[in-house]
């Protein structure tokens, strides 16, 4: 009996390492031009580095010495079972979790070079910079129009032309555009889940940033809307650096270049990260066996 389980749980490893191999080997995947294939050969850069990152809300410790790279103009998805802060560690590279009472940062998160939680930094500006899509679409109860124009607004854009501008390059690039160009004064409430992540993804593009943020992105999504929000990614890349948390395996198999597993070690304790690399390598030949432990499924 006990043979048997154990037969039947290797063959269930066996089918998901597959699976997932087939995910990155699927022919036409848009990552063979500038994205995977590149990877060997450029000169890799870091937009944002982790150095000792440590996370805690009040005495509860989150995250412990966290040390990541994060490269430019790639993607980069965190994954890790519930509870061990991934959510926590995205919302520490724009410093949104000061926002929350009682969290205490250490080490550093560097973006170009400087340490975002450095006495002076601009925060406004970092976060300007480094801009977050959340997990549920959050359009703003206004136009779509005014959607996309509400952050160039708040930086001080006033001209109606610039506005526009901006407004139709934004739903260009979030691939919106066509769908709602004849209706930009209607409600953002109106359009369907998928097409108001998008326009989230169009207002944090409006005001130019360097980095985007997405926290499960997709978790609330139907397939169609999945895949125009994974395509509309691997567009992005080319021009902005992207940090993707998933509980979704075969999307970060899909959708990323590089790929960092968090993990905690028993309920309760701060998460720390296991292991970082190529997106391909962690997923076909982890180094640790706590990835392939999580990544066959056999926890988390």
């Amino acid at each position: 009996m006990l043979h048997e389980a154990e037969e039947k749980e290797e063959e269930t490893v066996k089918g998901t390492k597959e699976a997932i191999l087939e995910v990155i080997e699927r022919p036409g995947d848009n990552r063979t031009e500038g994205g995977r294939e590149g990877i060997g050969t450029r000169a890799l850069e870091n937009k944002m580095e982790l150095i000792g990152l440590g996370l805690s809300y009040g005495d509860r410790k989150v995250l412990e010495d966290i040390n990541m790279p994060i490269p430019a103009r790639s993607i980069t998805a965190v994954i890790g079972p519930s509870g061990c802060g991934k959510s926590s560690l995205l919302r520490c590279l724009n410093r949104m979790n000061e926002l929350v009472d009682g969290a205490r940062v250490e080490g550093k998160v560097l973006l170009d070079g400087e340490d975002v939680y450095a006495n002076g930094f601009d925060v406004v500006g970092l976060r300007r910079r480094v801009g977050m899509v959340f997990q549920k679409p959050n359009p703003f109860p206004k136009s779509i129009y005014e959607n996309v124009a509400y952050g160039p607004r708040l930086y001080g854009v006033k001209q109606r032309k610039v506005l526009d501008r901006i407004v139709e390059e934004s739903l260009r690039r979030a691939a919106l555009w066509d769908e709602v160009k004849d209706k930009l004064g209607s409600s953002a409430l109106s359009l369907s889940g998928g097409q108001q992540q998008r326009l989230c993804i169009a207002r944090v593009l409006a005001v130019q940033p360097e980095v985007i943020l997405l926290d499960e992105p997709c978790s609330a999504l139907d397939p169609i809307s999945t895949q125009r929000i994974e395509d509309l990614l691997h567009e992005l890349k080319e021009l902005y650096t992207i940090v993707i948390v998933t509980h979704n395996m075969q999307q970060a198999a899909r959708v990323s270049d590089f790929t960092g597993f968090i993990t905690i070690d028993e309920q309760g304790s701060p998460g720390r990260l296991v292991e970082f690399g190529e997106t391909r390598e962690v997923f076909t030949n982890p180094k640790e066996k706590k990835t392939e432990d999580y990544i066959t499924g056999r926890f988390g």
